[in-house]
């Protein structure tokens, strides 16, 4: 039995929610079906989690934009002679991070592209492994939040390790979790189409369930709103949620929050754009889809995320009355969606977070990487009443 009521009343028991379902919540169009999935997701998150919106002083550092790989929808990578390529060199990451520390920063988030030449003495692992020592040496305080499973995947292929070698190495080098990017859609058809030279979405959940097994958490994500179907956005939430039970009953923290990222097509390469027919995100089906993943996969990773950069901040604002309870990270800087050609800007001030939280009525309250609380919740400004 599928129908809406059913369906709704169902979650709000606390059953999980069929694949067949999902898709029927997906496929709504109506605009009173829409906002009982809405109400109900938003249910859900209070129950779940409460009603204080979180959010983290982090920085962004994209150490490399040169890559080996042609992702259909990038407009990030470049190649190695290419006008717009960059490749910082360890001062240039100190300098960086010394920044993030003065601004408040608790966590670095730490990606960039596939780049062979990023080697010591012939090997890729050690390179990676200086840029960890260096930062842990230098700010042993900051959390590090690095390294796609693409990455893990290409550390292990150019010297010939296991991704439990790679990421275990990380690990002890001061890596405190793993950005659950890479994952697109984890559908093969889509995939071939958006990103052929990327990992499988065998292997992306691999290295994922590996650094669950050695004791790194993830986060996870779903770049959505380009050529996947509803049947493929609810199967890759279907494989996340496998995914966290899995890790769960292994007595595994697993993933930390699940962020939605919708497509920015603005500068992506025109095969696509033309496939896509639109240069930025839809609102409404971001919150549906938001809302949905609430519904979703909120019983098992209890916190979701919108993207500010791509929705912007009013959007990502709304976002937190469809099912997200937490607001994202200050960034500081950002490339990879913004060379996409999105609006949102690159660097958020917590000040400003905070005052978005609070325009919803409900407590602010920074957190680090781990969704341990940092400090005390800011409460909304205490609104005077008419005599």
């Amino acid at each position: 039995m599928n129908s809406l009521s059913f369906i709704l009343r169902r979650v709000l028991a606390g059953y999980d929610l069929s694949p067949d379902a999902g898709v029927v919540l997906l496929q709504q169009t109506d605009v009173g079906a829409i906002s009982d999935i809405r109400e109900t997701a938003d249910a859900l998150r209070r129950q779940q989690v409460g009603e204080t919106v979180t959010y983290v002083v982090n920085r962004n550092l994209n150490f490399t934009n040169i890559c080996e790989q042609h992702c259909g929808f990038c407009a990030f990578r470049r190649d190695e002679n290419e006008a717009g390529a960059f490749w910082l060199d360890q001062t240039q990451i100190l300098e960086k991070a010394a920044d993030a520390v003065k601004r408040g920063a608790t966590e670095i988030c730490m990606q960039g592209g596939l780049n062979p030449g990023a080697k010591l003495q012939g090997a890729s692992l050690p390179y990676y492994l200086r840029l960890v020592a260096s930062l842990q040496e230098h700010f042993p305080q900051l959390h590090l939040h690095a390294f796609s499973p693409q990455e893990i995947q290409f550390i292990a292929r150019e010297d010939g390790l296991t991704y439990g070698a790679v990421i275990a190495a990380l690990q002890a080098a001061g890596v405190g979790s793993m950005p659950g990017t890479a994952a697109e859609v984890l559908d093969d058809r889509v995939r071939q189409i958006l990103c052929p030279e990327k990992i499988s979405t065998a292997t992306w959940i691999e290295i994922v369930q590996t650094a669950h097994q050695l004791g790194l958490p993830t986060t996870s994500t779903l770049l959505s709103g380009h050529i996947e179907t509803p049947e493929q956005q609810i199967h890759h939430l279907t494989l996340l949620r496998s995914l966290q039970q899995h890790a769960q009953a292994q007595g595994y923290r697993g993933m930390t929050e699940f962020i939605l990222l919708p497509f920015v097509g603005q500068a992506a390469p025109k095969p696509l754009r033309r496939r896509v027919g639109r240069d930025q995100p839809v609102l409404a089906d971001a919150l549906l889809l938001m809302a949905v993943a609430r519904i979703f996969l909120g019983r098992w990773i209890p916190h979701h995320q919108p993207s500010w950069v791509k929705l912007g901040l009013a959007g990502a604002t709304e976002a937190l009355t469809w099912g997200c309870d937490d607001i994202g990270g200050t960034l500081m800087e950002e490339h990879i969606t913004t060379m996409a050609g999105a609006l949102g800007g690159t660097s958020l001030e917590p000040a400003t977070l905070q005052t978005a939280i609070h325009s919803l009525g409900r407590p602010a309250q920074q957190r680090d990487t781990l969704y341990q609380p940092i400090g005390e919740p800011q409460l909304p400004p205490m609104v005077a009443l008419p005599l």
